[in-house]
């Protein structure tokens, strides 16, 4: 807890572009003003969020938290559970989709082990890539079932969030300039919407999808088995620390705290989907000044993540249906922000060009 109080503690609010530098530079440039559209808000927001109108991006970290449910017992998945061990291997193994677009981007790849449920150890990949690097950060073997109790303690709760502030603090040492968040846990689109019906005080229904496929049949009984954990746990919509224990996950913890860790140090968060964006709800609802730290890179096809985008005031980058996961969507978030990055510090001046500046009234 004492990690968890001293970086929320420290974390300030983002003012846009507060001397109107940003706006300066690009005025400066020869283009029209407000002829790169959102890319000039990319920049603006990426800036805004690290302090100075001269940054790079260069180091860039996805980090695809892993962890198993409790509730997958109740068929909410069209994947049965082995799956997510199995797909912590392929993330080693260079060979999922977030390892295609992390090498495309030049992001590297941070894969967690926060509640697999079974034990992992880095001696088990004999293919781990350079690229790749797993870290065992296990809360626990998997949540509990959320029909039956609590998906975790209290503790646990915070331990989860503390995984994520560790695992920023430890990557600053290798230069950290933009967060990427991912996911990885069979049956997690589950507790992630039960966390935005409690906090978003919306019904079931509206806000729970098909997650990797369900059929309408499937999809009822989800709707049922959330019902009956929201009515059997009482998680409190103003504890977001009891709504995590109650019906969360440990990597939607995970994921909360690399947004409080991140925006700790003014590090920007580009948010992946409905999982990653499930944590951005409770990070935010532990400390409200974390959105403006937050970048949405997509919106996602799983029915809630539209409603969990506007609770958090985010206009998505991209509209591409994906509902995958692992970070693909924040890999190519980043992959925009920093070609806005590079427009603005790269492209010549008027002045520069030889062009002729805009007319002025």
């Amino acid at each position: 807890m004492k990690l968890l109080k001293h970086t929320t503690e420290h974390i300030q609010e983002v003012v846009t572009d507060p001397c109107g530098d940003i706006k300066t530079k690009f005025k400066r440039l020869a283009i029209p003003i407000g002829s790169l559209g959102r890319l000039e808000e990319l920049a603006t927001v990426y800036i805004s969020i690290r302090g100075s109108v001269n940054c790079t991006i260069k180091h860039k970290t996805i980090f695809t938290m892993a962890g198993d449910h409790g509730v997958a017992e109740e068929g909410v998945s069209a994947f049965p559970q082995q799956v997510t061990r199995q797909m912590v291997q392929n993330f080693m193994d260079a060979g999922a989709a977030i390892n295609v677009l992390a090498r495309h981007v030049g992001a590297k790849v941070v894969v967690v082990d926060c509640g697999v449920a079974t034990h992992l150890n880095k001696n088990q990949f004999s293919n781990q890539c350079q690229e790749q690097d797993l870290r065992i950060k296990k809360v626990g073997l998997g949540t509990k079932n959320i029909t039956i109790g609590p998906a975790m303690s209290r503790d646990e709760a915070i331990q989860a969030l503390e995984v994520g502030i560790e695992l920023v603090e430890e990557e600053l040492k290798n230069g950290l300039d933009i967060v990427g968040t991912g996911d990885m846990g069979i049956a997690n689109t589950t507790p992630s919407s039960a966390i935005l019906a409690v906090l978003g005080k919306l019904d079931v229904e509206t806000v729970t999808g098909r997650g990797t496929g369900l059929d309408e049949e499937a999809l009822q009984r989800k709707i049922r088995i959330i019902k009956k954990a929201i009515d059997i746990n009482q998680p409190d919509p103003h504890d977001p620390i009891d709504v995590l224990a109650k019906v969360g996950g440990y990597e939607i913890g995970g994921i909360a705290g690399l947004c409080l860790g991140a925006a700790r140090h003014r590090i920007p968060i580009v948010l992946d989907g409905f999982i990653s964006t499930a944590g951005a709800l409770i990070a935010h609802a532990i400390e409200p000044k974390v959105k403006g730290h937050l970048i949405a890179s997509h919106i996602s096809a799983e029915k809630g993540h539209k409603l969990m985008l506007k609770l958090l005031d985010k206009i998505p980058l991209l509209d591409l249906n994906l509902r995958l996961g692992e970070g693909t969507g924040a890999a190519l978030g980043i992959n925009l922000i920093e070609a806005s990055i590079k427009l603005l510090n790269e492209m010549a001046t008027f002045q520069e060009a030889g062009v002729s500046e805009p007319n002025r009234e």
